[in-house]
C-alpha cells in the first residue's frame, strides 16, 4: 500500500499528485519490463512503452540512443541504426535537434554519457545553469511544447529519454525508479536487437609516447618553454609534437587537443 501511494502520489495529506502513476499504469509498466524481451523491432520496443504512458499524457517516449565507445564522440546519432526517435515527437524538433547535434554540444547527451542516475530536464538546467548556445536545446523543446523530460542513462552504453508537455515538478522517486527500470529493460532489448557493432568502436588516434608526454605536461598547466625544459627538448620540437597531436585528434588548438586526449583516456 505504501509503495502504491508513493507511485500514484496519493496520500492522506493536503498535497495530492495524481499524475504518477495509477495502479493500472504501474502494473502495465511492470509487465512491460518483464515481457519486452519478446518484441521484434526497436520501433515496437518504444511503441509499447509509449502506449502505456500515453494513457495519462504526462510523459511520452522521446527515443533511445546507443553511445559510441569513443567517450568524446557526442555527435554519433545515427537514426535507424544506433538512435531511435519515437513517432510522437514533433518532426520540427527532430530536424532542428539533429542539425544542432551535428555541430554543437548536446548537453543532455553529454551529461547522460557521464551520469549513472536519471535526471529531468529541469534538474539538468538547474545543475548546469546554461547560458547562450547551451540554453538552445531547452528553448527548442519549449518551442515545440516539450516543457520537461526525463533522461535515463543505462550502463554507460544507452540513454532512453522521455518528454512531457508539463513540468515534472511532482515526479515521485518511486515513480522515477519504476520508469528507469522500464527504460533499462528497453535498452537491454534494443542492445540484443542491434547486436554487435564494430563501427561503434570507431577509430582511435595513435599518439607517440613523446606526443603523449607533451600533452600530459600541458594538462598540468605547463608552457611550451617549461615542457621543453622538463623533457630536455627544443621548444620547436615541443610545438611540432603539439601540431602532430592536433592533426591526429582533429582538434584546432592546444586546449582542445589536451581536452580531447583526456576524453579519449589517452592521458589522465
Amino acid at each position: 500500500m505504501a509503495l502504491e501511494q508513493s507511485l500514484t502520489g496519493r496520500s492522506a495529506g493536503p498535497m495530492v499528485n495524481r499524475h504518477f502513476f495509477d495502479r493500472e499504469t504501474i502494473e502495465r509498466i511492470v509487465d512491460y519490463s518483464l515481457a519486452i524481451a519478446h518484441e521484434a523491432t526497436p520501433e515496437r520496443v518504444l511503441d509499447c512503452l509509449d502506449d502505456i504512458l500515453a494513457r495519462k499524457g504526462v510523459l511520452r517516449v522521446l527515443g533511445a540512443n546507443r553511445f559510441s565507445a569513443k567517450l568524446g564522440d557526442w555527435r554519433r546519432v545515427e537514426l535507424g541504426k544506433t538512435g531511435f526517435i519515437h513517432s510522437n515527437v514533433p518532426t520540427g524538433w527532430v530536424n532542428e535537434w539533429l542539425a544542432f547535434v551535428a555541430s554543437g554540444h548536446p548537453i543532455g547527451l553529454m551529461t547522460a554519457r557521464m551520469c549513472l542516475a536519471p535526471f529531468t530536464w529541469t534538474e539538468l538546467s538547474r545543475m548546469l545553469d546554461p547560458v547562450g548556445i547551451d540554453r538552445w536545446p531547452f528553448e527548442l523543446a519549449l518551442k515545440y511544447g516539450m516543457r520537461d523530460g526525463y533522461i535515463c542513462p543505462v550502463g554507460g552504453r544507452w540513454v532512453v529519454a522521455f518528454w512531457s508537455p508539463k513540468p515534472l515538478a511532482h515526479f515521485t522517486q518511486p515513480g522515477r525508479g519504476l520508469l528507469h527500470i522500464a527504460a533499462s529493460a528497453a535498452a537491454i532489448r534494443l542492445e540484443a536487437l542491434l547486436g554487435s557493432d564494430a563501427g561503434r568502436i570507431g577509430s582511435r588516434a595513435h599518439l607517440t609516447p613523446r606526443e603523449l608526454s607533451v600533452l600530459r605536461h600541458a594538462s598540468d598547466g605547463n608552457t611550451v618553454r617549461q615542457i621543453a625544459a622538463m623533457l630536455k627538448l627544443g621548444e620547436e620540437t615541443v610545438r611540432s609534437h603539439f601540431k602532430k597531436a592536433e592533426a591526429k585528434l582533429g582538434t584546432r588548438n592546444r586546449t582542445q587537443t589536451v581536452a580531447e586526449a583526456m576524453r579519449q583516456l589517452l592521458i589522465v
